[in-house]
């Protein structure tokens, strides 16, 4: 955790209950040593590190502070820290200091501190931890985003939880957060998912690379149901693509409703398929082609990935014509540009 210290908030300092806190006593105490003459007057910097130790047998706070400022003050780190300990072990809310190592300085808060700390929490309640780190920050969150060719499974759930927890920690820090789901409807996968329907509608097996389960046979009699068609009266082509366009929204609708009942809602559920029937995909190709991230070479369209790290570049639109997975990802980070997310 890196705080970052206002140092005329220094001499307001009157209880230390967290990090920021501790981190603002650091730096008074260094002033206050400045203004002694214990330490020559330097600029102190900006940032002040406190984080917890890796074994919280060491304490409950840990700072590099000694070893971030002996060279502002000509000391080795461990001769400052020795100057430092004492001094922080002065304060009333800490129980014990020891030094480690090369000069890292382990702090431990008395029980008091700690129940403070509880009553503070309490007496908050919902407005605790509220802050305004990340305010006016337009930001865009896209989590689970799992392929609409199954139930949401327990993986998808997790990750909604970790998303969902993240997106109100980062409200809490003043940002505006969009919460999105990618819903992958289109490519090969959904190819797939339209032949299993229709296979198991026929009462044939699944195909060799596509899904089973019994899922596959519910949709399908779901999607018989819900077309008001002989579906299995039209040539497979047809009656295919009938599978994947209402196969593929009754799947949307099961799991934005499985992820409604596990209690997370998203903002926006975005669609691959609208990147690809609209003009996005060729509007990004055009944009990068213009910045000269985009050659052609073996009747492909590539992007010079290799610019940025990548360890090859990579095809966007293949040699027959269709566009690569990677296509849709650069026409979607372009539109999340365009409606203004700066994260």
């Amino acid at each position: 955790m890196l705080i970052v210290l206002n140092f005329s908030y220094l001499s307001r300092v009157r209880q230390i209950l967290n990090p920021a806190e501790l981190a603002a006593a650091i730096g008074h105490i260094l002033e206050k040593m400045q203004s002694a003459g214990t330490l020559p007057s330097a600029q102190l910097p900006a940032e002040i590190v406190v984080e917890r130790p890796r074994n919280r047998e060491h304490g409950d706070w840990a700072t590099n502070a000694a070893m971030q400022l002996a060279p502002v003050f000509g000391l080795t780190p461990r001769a400052l820290a020795e100057l430092l300990a004492p001094q922080i072990q002065a304060l009333e809310e800490v129980s014990k200091v020891d030094i480690a190592g090369p000069g890292f300085i382990n702090i431990s808060l008395n029980l008091a501190s700690a129940g403070l700390l509880a009553k503070t929490i309490v007496d908050a309640g919902s407005t605790y931890g509220v802050g305004e780190t990340l305010k006016g920050l337009k930001m865009n969150l896209e989590f689970v985003s799992a392929n609409p060719t199954g139930p949401i499974h327990m993986g998808g759930t997790r990750w909604a939880a970790a998303g969902d927890s993240l997106a109100r920690l980062l409200e809490f820090q003043g940002a505006a957060v969009t919460r999105e789901y990618y819903f992958n409807d289109h490519g090969e996968q959904i190819d797939r998912f339209a032949r299993s329907l229709l296979a198991r509608a026929k009462g044939l097996p699944a195909p060799e690379d596509g899904y089973g389960g019994a899922y596959i046979e519910e949709i399908a009699n779901q999607v018989i149901a819900k077309s008001g068609k002989d579906i299995l009266a039209l040539p497979d082509e047809q009656a295919q693509e009938e599978f994947r366009s209402v196969g593929v929204e009754l799947m949307f609708e099961q799991i934005k409703q499985s992820l409604h009942e596990f209690g997370v809602d998203f903002d926006v559920y975005f669609h691959e398929n609208s990147l690809h029937e609209s003009d996005a995909v060729s509007r990004a190709i055009a944009r990068l082609r213009e910045l000269g991230h985009v050659f052609d070479q073996d009747g492909a369209v590539w992007l010079r990935s290799t610019e940025f790290g990548d360890d090859r570049d990579r095809v966007i639109i293949k040699s027959d014509g269709n566009a690569a997975y990677i296509a849709g990802d650069l026409a979607y980070y372009l539109d999340k540009r365009e409606r203004g997310f700066e994260r």
